[in-house]
């Protein structure tokens, strides 16, 4: 493997996904700055942290890096990025929407930092811990109906990887994921179990306002208090830890259909 002075890597990192997947590369030394949520997805604590690619205010600081490489993922800002493109490196720019976005996403970032192997080899990984988690998924004679929520307030569901997520641990998104939805969209749906994974939360979502919703009180998830929170990382980091995700959901499936985990 190339070292720093070997191949030159200066890597800013824009966005949590794209710092958990160059990590599990094996080219975190040559991260000079993270954004202040990187940390809670690896081991990057110690790095310059600024923001991401919707806001983003130490341009000038970045720049001071003299990075080579910037990598961002959705959302972005129209303004911001052009801020970033003043700076004389390479930007890279990620929207992933499913896990095949996921895995090519992982190809771009080997590629650029010269991990090919590396990436092949995570790609693999990742794809058998998913078909493991799916062969141990419960068997049930209906699926059950999922709603995963990423935000309240506008309702937001959680993104079609999460959809992706649901369908190999053996359940069923009942609402379009990744679109702003309406509490009367979640009630038609009925789900039988609701996931809640509000993004830059942790796991402080509260389930009680869910509970407490009045126009959700027929729906069997809240009738029978099946409202789940799930660490907002788990679910909407495109990255490796989307796997720690998938595990937590078929846990919670687990329990639905009585099997004791």
């Amino acid at each position: 493997m190339l070292n720093r002075k070997q191949d030159g890597l200066r890597i800013v990192s824009l966005a949590p996904s794209c710092t958990s997947i160059l990590c599990a590369l094996g080219v975190s030394r040559h991260l000079v700055a993270v954004t202040p949520w990187c940390a809670d997805v690896a081991p990057v604590r110690g790095l310059p942290a600024f923001g991401d690619c919707w806001r983003l205010e130490s341009i000038e600081k970045i720049a001071l890096l003299n990075p080579t490489l910037i990598v961002g993922s959705v959302p972005f800002q129209a303004e911001t990025v052009a801020r970033i493109l003043t700076i004389p490196a390479q930007f890279l720019a990620l929207n992933p929407r499913s896990l095949a976005d996921i895995e090519s996403d992982i190809q771009t970032l080997a590629r650029f930092t010269n991990r090919s192997a590396n990436g092949h080899r995570l790609i693999l990984r990742m794809r058998r811990d998913f078909a493991s988690i799916r062969r141990d998924a419960p068997k049930f004679a209906r699926l059950p109906r999922v709603y995963s929520e990423a935000w309240p307030n506008p309702r937001i569901s959680s993104p079609p990887w999460v959809s992706e997520l649901v369908d190999l641990c053996g359940g069923k998104m009942v609402v379009k994921p990744g679109s702003r939805v309406s509490a009367e969209d979640v009630a038609s749906a009925r789900p039988d179990i609701i996931l809640l994974a509000w993004t830059a939360t942790g796991n402080r979502a509260d389930p009680r306002k869910t509970l407490a919703l009045p126009l959700w009180q027929s729906v069997p998830a809240v009738r029978r208090k099946q409202v789940f929170v799930i660490q907002d990382e788990l679910l909407n980091t495109p990255g490796p830890p989307v796997i720690a995700g998938a595990r937590e959901i078929s846990r919670i499936l687990k329990e639905f259909s009585g099997v004791r985990v």
